[in-house]
């Protein structure tokens, strides 16, 4: 069974490959998921088994004191880990799954089969007045990763890497391994589909994340293609589950959601690509060899940490979300060098070469 957190559908995407690499193992697949994350899993995989599998809900804030919002809610979030723990229980004997794979669900341990725990955030940051806590923050993290047979990290051990502090900060788990970046788009080719009518695409926004911040972002983008023109534009809404294509503006098109080969092409073919720093997408970029403007989460350390670390780069550049603009996004796209991205960061997509040797691990 491969269960990945539902916050957003970044963690549903990096386990397109894992799913992949199992059934061409011959594994008899279960993929539990929930919301968007379902709904993405189920177009890819239609012929599989999905269940639902709904995870503990966050309640995001509009603002950035997300830190103080998720403190408030802690005592909901370990109950919620506690009802799919023990949900698990039951869809072990039911489905008898002798293999649990969770990508950054608590819950997920069992001293019945083994588990997997993937995560790229070991490390988790806090908001700038409260560092104090992240070592106590780690300790937590630690004592659930523990509980699972092995921990993969999606990233490359040593330097350069993606991650950051994130995976690197502390020492790997006893149990931990680095398995290279994972992307949907590692075996994905090349849509028949032209978007544009034939020519190259201008501008490329992904919208992504947890609402309401997903909702707020692409409101602050359309209202900025209000004031400048950026050109023959494409904007993705990450609202899997849902059809149509709106035309906003001459030129501008929006879809909730597109198939991988259409997404594909459009960020290989797309001269600028604004989007959240959200792990998934990052891996995405590198696998195709694209850089981007970032746009964080206010208030989610996570991608704030990513932005600064890959923005230090020289390879991606920041701006944050309460003083964007589309027209500085656009000049500051254009300053960063034509750097290829996968060399630079010597980041290949490794898993399914190493598929066997993972499963022997645990």
């Amino acid at each position: 069974m491969v269960c990945p957190l539902d916050w957003g559908i970044g963690h549903a995407t990096r386990c397109v490959p894992v799913i992949k690499a199992l059934a061409a193992s011959g594994a008899s697949v279960i993929i539990a998921a929930d919301r968007r994350p379902y709904d993405f899993l189920k177009s890819q995989f239609p012929a599989l088994n999905l269940i639902r599998f709904p995870g503990f809900r966050i309640i995001y804030p509009n603002g950035k004191n997300m830190a103080l919002g998720m403190l408030l809610q802690s005592p909901a979030i370990l109950y919620g880990i506690w009802k799919e723990h023990r949900k698990l229980k039951k869809l072990i004997a039911g489905y008898q799954i002798d293999l649990v794979i969770s990508d950054n669900r608590f819950g997920l341990w069992s001293k019945k089969v083994r588990s997997v725990y993937i995560t790229h955030q070991v490390m988790i940051k806090a908001a700038p007045g409260l560092k104090w806590i992240e070592p106590l923050l780690h300790r937590i993290h630690q004592w659930f990763i523990d509980r699972y047979d092995a921990c993969w990290i999606p990233d490359v051990p040593g330097k350069p890497n993606l991650s950051g502090d994130l995976g690197h900060r502390y020492p790997l788990p006893p149990h931990g391994s680095y398995i290279g970046t994972l992307s949907r788009f590692a075996s994905v080719s090349p849509s028949n589909l032209s978007l544009t009518n034939g020519l190259p695409n201008k501008l490329l926004v992904m919208i992504s994340g947890p609402e309401p911040q997903r909702t707020i972002f692409e409101e602050l983008i359309l209202e900025e293609m209000e004031i400048v023109n950026p050109g023959t534009t494409v904007v993705l809404q990450g609202l899997p589950g849902k059809e149509g294509r709106t035309t906003l503006y001459p030129g501008v098109t929006i879809f909730p959601h597109l198939p991988d080969e259409d997404i594909r092409d459009l960020i290989i073919g797309s001269e600028i690509i604004i989007c959240r720093p959200g792990y998934s997408t990052i891996m995405d970029l590198v696998r195709l060899g694209r850089t981007a403007v970032l746009v964080p989460t206010p208030g989610q350390t996570e991608q704030e940490y990513l932005g600064r670390h890959l923005s230090e780069s020289g390879l991606f550049t920041c701006m944050a979300q309460d003083s964007f603009k589309l027209e500085d996004a656009i000049s500051a796209m254009k300053k960063i060098p034509a750097t290829d991205i996968i060399p630079a960061f010597n980041i290949i997509n490794t898993f399914g070469q190493n598929f066997k040797q993972l499963i022997d691990f645990t």
